[in-house]
């Protein structure tokens, strides 16, 4: 199942899509039950928002070796995390806005992972458990503040540097999951080009590990690292995270 949010004349409103068609959805997908009701339209004749709305993003660095050694940096021992605001997040087709502050900023195709259910100190064996769905996201950084910071926060934090979308697919399979491909492109060429069996870390571990330090709300996201190929974003530019039986998640870039 395809689930997302998208903007009416109402608010915001929860929709399945069926093929090329968005229905509304009737209830909460992290609470039902819910059902399909009313259709609304064409899935290129809405308006895509975030297809949740988190109270915290947990990422994680250097969790392909690749990406870790283009930066000349180690594979970390255990999971390396750091949190993105909500204030982050933006949905398909809003502006990636690039700061005054940094003259170097890039992108990070990520698979990302849906919370669907409140956990805490969640066993490994019972992490899928406690996931609703995946989508794609881009992990946004200013390259040239996170080298000169030190740690994360700001390079990582700016308004608009966590794209989501374009929808949540539920009922994958772990093995599916696992043989995803993250893909990007920035105005139509290829930058990236990773498979999610490539992580470091697994999904599952990923989920224990950040448990034990921090309660997993309903509809929080994780992102799972990014695949080597980073690159960067210049004013004009139309970037695109693809996730193969996922979707397409594309931004514009604005300075």
């Amino acid at each position: 199942m395809r689930i997302g949010r998208v903007q009416t004349a109402e608010g915001a409103r929860w929709v399945v899509v069926e093929e090329d068609a968005v229905y509304a959805l009737d209830g909460d997908p992290f609470q039902g039950p819910f059902r399909r009701s009313a259709r609304i339209g064409a899935i290129d004749a809405v308006t895509w928002l975030a297809p949740c709305v988190p109270s915290k993003i947990v990422a994680v660095g250097r969790n392909y070796a690749e990406h870790a050694r283009e930066h000349q940096a180690e594979v970390p021992p255990e999971p390396l995390i750091f949190l993105k605001p909500p204030s982050a997040v933006i949905g398909p087709g809003a502006p990636i806005r690039l700061p005054p502050q940094s003259h170097q900023v890039e992108h990070e195709a990520e698979l990302a992972v849906v919370i669907g259910r409140r956990g805490k100190d969640i066993p490994e064996d019972r992490a899928w458990e406690y996931v609703l769905g995946v989508t794609c996201g881009n992990d946004v950084t200013a390259r040239d503040l996170q080298r000169r910071d030190g740690q994360w926060t700001r390079s990582k934090g700016f308004d608009t540097f966590c794209p989501l979308g374009p929808w949540i697919v539920t009922d994958l399979s772990p093995e599916e999951i696992q043989n995803l491909e993250i893909l990007c492109r920035v105005n139509g060429e290829l930058r990236q080009h990773g498979k999610a069996r490539d992580m470091v870390f697994s999904i599952p571990t990923l989920i224990a590990y950040i448990s034990a330090v921090m309660t997993l709300e309903p509809g929080d996201v994780i992102l799972t690292g990014t695949p080597a190929g980073v690159g960067p974003l210049r004013p004009g530019d139309w970037v695109e995270v693809e996730i193969p039986d996922i979707g397409v998640l594309g931004n514009p870039v604005q300075g």
